[in-house]
């Protein structure tokens, strides 16, 4: 298990939870004295202790260029100060104003079809324009200046959202210089990219270009580079935004709002350049025993998140109620708010944040949930739900800065996702990348064991188990990583479509699993991809397992079979394996099955290994998290269904013991003694 040690909080002067979300107070100045003022109480009775303020107000703080309007957000400032809360402090970058757009056309984004946008939406903006990039240096320079002594600053939010992609002229310079450092020679590119396919043959740097639905989107290493290369863009663009920032308020953590697995942006790569991670947090709930399945993704995000960094996150947005741009804008049943508020903390967020404070009169997001709904009092049901959040969180101050201590880890990666996702072969648009990882970590989900979220960049020590489903490229050095990991006493489990290709895209030679051939002890030499009505299965432990959408068929070298297939010509064949191979085994699972097959294997499996629950058992839909300080554990136990569920803490050495009953959407957290031990 890893070693954990408490993290200082987010915000050095403000040791609590941050609890408050989006405040839009430009869309208030005709009515300030009356809705300010009023804004403030409430979020006092709420238990609001931030405000996220000035993230789309370039215009209200520049209506002109170089002329500045800063007074109504001094005010706002000095309202957070002497209400004793702390500011979330926006730079405005992530929707500029209309008069930039009209005198310096060249800051609008060009398309995939070579088409330059209108005016209008977010993130509209080319990251590589001298223009805009100079434009918001001036303006987070003028924030800095004049707020790096304000008692209020407790933290930057840089932007919103980032996302999308320019393909204009200077973008595809800056793509064809960034090819060139990659590669340095076009030979070296061609190799690459493969591109003696149908002729695509470079001979000249110039000839570059990005992916094109006009033209190039064959040459998968090319794609692949792409959207690294847009990683790039955004990582350069976020040092751009904070150099001022830092250099004026180099004690102030930046941070910019992540979307959980937006396939746009490698984010461990952003992560390495940011203070503290933050995201926000959207589930459908249902109200129903659905919910259950809702909660496995939340708080697989949850985990990821917190994976980027390796400690505490801030959950920058979610919404008490209704989310207005879902298709089904369903009300949160009563309690939910609660309980995913509390489940966001219990993976590790030290914040409770949401849009928005208080609902606006127009546009698209007029009916999105909020702590002051248009009635604007602190009559209605969410206003006093999201009270009720506010004086839990008061209670909880011990928890500030607890991480999580993980036995086991799974991967996530962005460049093996943008693979697969591009991959001619299998089930073109059912491959399903992170529906697979998901899959696995609802094992440990239901299993109540706490897991860390990791990409092939992150180092394996400390961990006991590392689940690999569907590690289709294996980047340079994580097989060696994987082999070491294994040789030392560690367990790896990988699944169908491991080892295939390079981090270029390219097949290995000498026949799959590649690299990790001698480690898992098996040939993988065909896959068979199967038709939405065709299944097979699995006969392990004494029992049938239904298999579907991929059945790999491997030979087991030094591996030994642990599970068959039920049937086809490849009937009796291995599905799954185990290698003993140094002090560790190395696991293959061949076959996509359903959950109830990862949960017999994972229970097994971890129970072999000695990997500790949070709670013995668990009904179905419940969940336990642990927090810890090294010391003490805070653990939460959280019953993500429409029905009473009973739960056996057990004895030993806790506070709190024996069967407790929760309610439908309940959370308990409870301390005992810390299990942080080797």
């Amino acid at each position: 298990m890893k070693t954990v040690k408490k993290s200082p909080p987010i915000v050095a002067k403000f040791p609590h939870f941050i609890h408050g979300g989006d405040y839009n107070p430009d869309q208030w100045l005709k009515w300030k004295d009356e809705i300010w003022k009023e804004d403030f109480r409430l979020a006092r009775l709420a238990g609001i202790n931030s405000f996220s303020v000035g993230i789309f107000s370039w215009t209200a703080l520049e209506p002109e260029e170089g002329k500045y309007t800063f007074d109504w957000l001094d005010r706002v400032m000095d309202l957070l100060a002497e209400n004793k809360m702390t500011a979330v402090l926006a730079t405005p970058s992530g929707a500029r104003p209309a008069w930039m757009s009209r005198k310096y056309p060249e800051v609008l984004r060009i398309n995939a079809m070579r088409q330059k946008n209108l005016h209008g939406a977010r993130h509209n903006h080319c990251m590589s324009s001298p223009v805009y990039r100079e434009k918001v240096r001036e303006i987070n320079t003028a924030l800095a200046e004049r707020y790096k002594k304000h008692p209020a600053l407790g933290v930057w939010h840089i932007s919103n959202e980032y996302g999308g992609e320019c393909h204009c002229p200077r973008c595809q310079e800056k793509f064809r210089a960034w090819v060139r450092e990659r590669y340095r020679t076009l030979d070296n590119l061609n190799d690459a990219w493969w591109t003696t396919f149908w002729s695509h043959i470079y001979t000249d740097w110039s000839q570059v270009e990005s992916p094109s639905p006009l033209g190039e989107t064959n040459i998968h290493g090319l794609n692949l580079d792409w959207k690294r290369f847009t990683t790039e863009q955004h990582v350069d663009f976020y040092l751009h935004e904070i150099a001022p920032l830092k250099k004026i308020t180099p004690n102030i953590p930046c941070t910019t709002n992540l979307m959980g697995t937006y396939p746009g942006i490698d984010y461990f790569r952003l992560a390495e350049v940011m203070d503290v991670v933050s995201w926000d947090n959207y589930p459908q709930w249902t109200g129903t025993d659905k919910d259950a399945d809702i909660a496995v993704l939340a708080s697989f995000k949850h985990d990821l998140t917190r994976g980027l960094k390796g400690k505490p996150f801030m959950l920058m947005e979610s919404s008490p109620s209704a989310t207005n741009w879902r298709p089904v804008a369903k009300l949160h049943r009563p309690g939910v708010h609660m309980l995913q508020s509390m489940q966001a903390v219990a993976h590790g967020s030290d914040t409770v944040q949401y849009f928005q404070i208080r609902k606006g009169r127009g546009s698209s997001e007029k009916f999105h949930g909020a702590l002051i709904d248009h009635e604007g009092t602190e009559k209605p049901r969410v206003f006093k739900e999201i009270a009720e959040v506010g004086k839990r969180l008061k209670t909880m101050d011990a928890i500030i800065g607890t991480n999580t201590p993980s036995s086991a880890a799974i991967v996530y990666d962005w460049n093996i996702r943008w693979a697969v996702d591009d991959a001619k072969g299998f089930l073109q648009t059912n491959t399903n990348y992170e529906q697979t990882v998901v899959d696995h970590y609802s094992a440990f989900w239901q299993l109540g064991i706490p897991v860390d979220i990791i990409d092939s960049t992150k180092k394996l020590d400390g961990y006991d188990l590392v689940v690999a489903p569907m590690l289709y490229m294996l980047r340079p050095g994580f097989a060696e990583a994987l082999d070491a990991f294994v040789k030392k006493g560690g367990t790896l489990v990988t699944t169908y479509i491991t080892g295939y290709v390079d981090q270029s895209d390219l097949c290995f030679r000498g026949g799959f699993p590649g690299p990790l051939r001698k480690c898992l002890g098996i040939w993988a030499e065909e896959i068979d991809a199967l038709y939405p009505d065709d299944s097979n299965s699995i006969k392990w432990k004494g029992k049938s397992y239904k298999a579907f959408d991929f059945c790999e068929l491997i030979h087991a070298e030094t591996a030994k079979p642990a599970g068959t297939y039920g049937s086809d010509f490849y009937k009796g064949q291995p599905a799954l394996t185990v290698n003993n191979y140094g002090k560790g085994k190395a696991c293959h699972i061949a076959a996509r099955t359903g959950r109830d097959f990862l949960l017999d294997y994972y229970k097994d499996l971890t129970e072999s290994l000695g990997i500790q629950t949070a709670v013995k058992k668990l009904p179905h839909g419940v969940t336990a998290q642990v927090r810890s300080d090294g010391k003490t554990d805070y653990v939460f136990v959280m019953n993500f269904t429409p029905g009473k569920q009973i739960v056996d803490t057990g004895s030993t050495g806790q506070k709190v013991s024996g069967k407790w009953e929760l309610d439908p959407w309940e959370c308990w957290i409870y301390e005992r003694e810390s299990r942080n031990e080797k």
